[in-house]
């Protein structure tokens, strides 16, 4: 068996892809993707459903062959080494995917078995305590709720010590609650050197990521880090809050400058990439009654805006 590259100690990223192109007939899922994926990090797959998320993740780890480019994860070939891959990876679906007609504790042990763990019972007990699971070990998977369901998926996960994990939409379908929860226990995952790929579609999740990357329709659209994207988009951004919102955004729609207006809340967010034409449609229609700011964009507004500039290559004609 191939030795494990040393990626832990030598600072070369866990994930190193390119030009990645998946087909499936004659639609190109995903289209010349590239990739870096630094240890340690956190790091957000964005991008709407449909996008190529879940393609582009499925060929990162070696579930599935792409039909062109190359690349590294964990130090291993993707196209001839998948197999080594797949024993250093943990990879939760978008879909609970474990045996509902069998006990949290036996998921445990039957995934702990696959991957061969050392002292089963031992790391399966570590697991259902890691994890606040241990109360309902002896519960049916089937019969747990979403959030708890959830929680036995990652510790499925982690049950073989991986150093890469990739989450495909993890908290689809969860609550709030469970939500944070299931992202505390992330960054703690992180903090003690996990690298972490997890794709989503919720800003609250995406903020919270180190790195983000922004896919639609099989093409990168923006990389980087998070706190940097929506600089690198180049929107501007006016919030304004006040009565008759509903009236000034029919005003504002379709004025030179204004490329995207959205209510957030109780406020207008009136977007654009030419500032001046921005600032001037603005002053146009400023007036008494409304309190106007200027902000940095949000990654929720570059996110619509990134996706209002895409074309979908599934749709009809496409």
């Amino acid at each position: 068996m191939t030795m494990p590259p040393d990626v832990q100690s030598s600072g070369e990223p866990v994930i190193a892809v390119e030009g990645l192109t998946k087909r499936f007939g004659e639609k190109t899922v995903v289209d010349g993707f590239d990739m870096t994926v630094p240890k340690g990090a956190i790091y957000g797959f964005l991008g709407p459903n449909g996008s190529g998320k879940t393609t582009t993740i499925r060929m990162m780890c070696g579930l599935l062959t792409p039909d062109g480019g190359t690349g590294t994860c964990l130090g291993y070939d993707i196209l001839t080494e998948s197999e080594q891959i797949k024993e250093r990876v943990g990879y939760m679906t978008q879909r609970f995917s474990l045996y509902e007609d069998l006990t949290i504790r036996e998921n445990l042990d039957f995934i702990a078995r696959m991957f061969r763990v050392d002292n089963r019972k031992q790391r399966v007990d570590a697991a259902l305590d890691d994890l606040g699971l241990s109360d309902r070990s002896h519960q049916l998977a089937g019969h747990l709720s979403g959030g708890w369901k959830q929680r036995l998926a990652l510790a499925a996960c982690l049950i073989h010590d991986p150093d890469l994990l990739l989450l495909d939409e993890p908290t689809a379908g969860v609550d709030p609650k469970a939500r944070r929860e299931f992202w505390d226990e992330i960054r703690r995952l992180s903090d003690a050197g996990v690298t972490v790929l997890v794709s989503t579609h919720y800003m609250d999740e995406a903020i919270q990521c180190d790195f983000i990357t922004y896919i639609a329709y099989g093409k990168k659209l923006i990389e980087g880090p998070s706190n940097e994207i929506a600089e690198r988009s180049g929107l501007v951004t006016w919030r304004v809050e006040g009565r008759g919102l509903a009236k000034l955004e029919a005003e504002l729609s379709g004025e030179p400058g204004v490329e995207q207006i959205a209510r957030f809340g109780t406020a207008l967010h009136i977007s654009g990439t030419d500032a001046k034409a921005l600032n001037k449609a603005v002053q146009t229609h400023k007036r008494s009654g409304l309190t106007w700011s200027q902000q940095p964009a949000g990654l929720e507004e570059v996110f619509i805006h990134l996706m209002s500039s895409s074309r979908d290559n599934f749709a009809s004609g496409a």
